[in-house]
């Protein structure tokens, strides 16, 4: 296989306009670094040789400093830096501003997922889906704590801060999947919020865009398309499947059994509580558990909810 497409040693593949700027500004700071370790450590080893004291009869040399030595090694990495930020800052300014024709992406980071809103009014969870060839300009924000967004093959990493906005644009090269990250501690589900980058072929975009299947998608039987979704909507990062604790309730067993409510009622999980659970789900908090699960109200279409409720039933 092409070495290229897996990347470098240090580096994952290159999937975006900037990445190879990234890539060129990184290599230069670290062969620049080799350099430099090998030279002044070679100088020093072959200076503590040549000029050890080998005994008590060894005249001590009388010179304090040279002037011409302490400018050099002042003003020749000064201009090392300089040239250093110069390379750094043009990388950096084409990183800030995005293209006006740039695709904007509305995204939303909360524990443990991340939810992306298009300009159609589609939204997706825990999957950005992008058209190759075209500048997507995502607008974050964060509903709790600090977050932040990172996709190695693109080479662009942003914090997304609760109570304000912040950006990062990317303009895919490739036609595949890759991940996106949160390199921010968020909490014990941290290390489970991943998604999914998705680069379509710019037809294929606006048909999923049009009727939300991907290319040689086809539509899903209710339960498997809840299965799915269990995965997606990163339901599995609070509730187990084998009857373990974790955030929330397990669902092992879950349908049609009775939860003790926070308030000291009961409920019995049927269909009518599962629904109000992912559209309200702070109303009745299973008791012994914190009320943290976001609201999926606007992220989840009624077939969605339905196909969740066919799956639940399946969980023994």
């Amino acid at each position: 296989m092409d070495p290229i497409e897996l990347g470098s040693f240090w580096m994952p593949k290159q999937s975006s306009t900037i990445a190879e700027e990234i890539d060129t500004a990184y290599y230069i700071v670290y062969w620049l670094d080799v350099v430099m370790f090998v030279l002044l450590m070679g100088a020093l080893a072959y200076f503590m040789y040549k000029y050890k004291r080998r005994g008590p009869k060894d005249k001590l040399s009388d010179v304090t400093h040279s002037t011409t030595l302490e400018i050099s090694w002042t003003i020749i990495p000064s201009i090392l830096v300089i040239a250093l930020f110069f390379v750094g800052l043009k990388g950096w300014m084409k990183a800030m501003v995005a293209p006006g024709n740039a695709l904007e992406i509305r995204t939303t980071a909360e524990m443990y997922m991340w939810t992306f809103t298009y300009p159609n009014g589609n939204v997706s969870v825990n999957e950005l889906v992008v058209p190759k060839g075209q500048p997507v300009k995502l607008i974050m924000s964060s509903k709790d704590v600090l977050h932040s967004f990172f996709v190695p093959e693109f080479r662009v990493k942003q914090d997304v801060v609760p109570g304000t906005y912040t950006t990062v644009w990317f303009e895919a090269t490739e036609n595949r999947d890759t991940i996106l990250f949160c390199t921010e501690y968020c909490g014990v589900g941290h290390s489970d919020m991943m998604a999914k980058v998705l680069v379509l072929d710019k037809p294929e975009y606006d048909q999923w865009q049009e009727t939300g299947l991907k290319p040689g998608e086809k539509p899903l039987p209710p339960a498997e398309l809840g299965k799915k979704l269990y995965a997606t909507r990163s339901c599995n990062t609070c509730h187990s499947l084998d009857g373990s604790r974790i955030q929330g309730p397990t669902f092992k067993g879950v349908f049609g059994r009775t939860e003790q409510i926070a308030d000291g009622s009961s409920i019995k999980v049927d269909e009518n509580y599962i629904r109000e659970s992912l559209l309200e789900p702070n109303k009745k908090v299973v008791q012994g558990y914190p009320a943290v699960m976001p609201t999926y109200k606007g992220l989840l279409k009624e077939t969605d909810i339905d196909a969740i409720i066919a799956y639940l039933k399946t969980v023994q």
